[in-house]
């Protein structure tokens, strides 16, 4: 795995959000690189509500969040359909677990990945058999400082104690350990059909020329059936979601950049037939025309 990317795909006026929060991102232990994009951490002290935007990624994302006046809590997030907002205010802190798509399967192998989309699921009812389980430490120092579980050393702890443990710490090492700590207690298993299906999101995000499912499945010696079922089990989205996603997320970029952006040239370049096609998608994704949102971040 790489380093943790920079970049800002998918949040809707970025700039705006960084001057606000703290925002980071962070990698997990070396056993866990390969299921995972990152860690992310936000902390906020807002005198006025502010209203975060995010075009999710094709990603199951496992989040602790605290909000000023209600206890911590944690929750997977399935791979979220339309915009997703946060309302933000007062003090508050998240710390949140990316999961590549196709990576979080080894985690709760008895689920197909469609069961999580559009949902948010509390921790409990998401991992029940790890939360009963005498296994669970209740200290980050569980995790060896080179990544690699070690005995725990202090009693279980409850479904409700699992966020404290991961958002108390002010130190933000100490959560990161928390949570590789967490993550490594659900004990992976490793699946080629997972690996697979990683290797295939990878190829349709990095290449551009990847514009029809049928064309990409036959390069991939595989039937449009099979990639259907492979992404249905193992990423919880369709492959023509993900490929109209991406064209999203890029776009988004274009219209942040500076000067006005070349939408028929852009519409092209993403595969569209035309620049009204990118339009109503951009549209329907982001709440506004790309003209409109890329005036309003300017």
């Amino acid at each position: 795995m790489a380093a943790p990317r920079r970049d800002t795909r998918g949040i809707v006026d970025p700039a705006e959000l960084l001057s606000r929060v703290r925002f980071r991102r962070r990698e997990p232990a070396p056993p866990l690189r390969p299921y995972l994009e990152h860690y992310w951490l936000i902390d906020w002290d807002l005198p006025q509500p502010y209203a975060s935007h995010v075009v999710p990624h094709p990603s199951v994302n496992v989040v602790f969040q605290r909000f000023e006046g209600r206890e911590p809590f944690g929750e997977v997030a399935g791979i979220g359909l339309g915009l997703f907002t946060q309302k933000l205010e007062g003090r508050g802190r998240v710390c949140g677990i990316q999961f590549r798509p196709g990576g979080f399967r080894p985690f709760a192998p008895d689920h197909a990945l469609t069961e999580w989309t559009g949902r948010r699921v509390p921790l409990a009812e998401a991992f029940p058999a790890l939360l009963a389980s005498p296994g669970v430490p209740a200290s980050p120092r569980s995790v060896a400082s080179s990544g690699s579980p070690v005995s725990p050393e202090s009693a279980p702890v409850s479904p409700e104690s699992v966020p404290a443990m991961v958002l108390a710490p002010d130190d933000e090492d100490a959560r990161v350990t928390a949570l590789d700590t967490f993550l490594q207690n659900l004990n992976p298993r490793p699946d080629p059909q997972s690996d697979l299906a990683m290797t295939l999101v990878d190829h349709i995000r990095t290449d551009r020329s990847i514009r029809h499912v049928g064309d990409f499945a036959h390069t991939q010696g595989m039937t449009v059936r099979s990639l259907q079922r492979l992404f249905a089990a193992y990423v919880g989205v369709g492959p023509k979601w993900i490929i109209l996603r991406y064209r999203i997320h890029e776009a988004l970029e274009h219209a942040e950049a500076a000067g006005p952006p070349d939408w028929a040239t852009l519409a092209a370049e993403l595969g569209y037939a035309d620049q009204a096609h990118l339009v109503r998608d951009f549209a329907a994704t982001v709440g506004v025309s790309p003209t409109g949102y890329a005036r309003a971040v300017r």
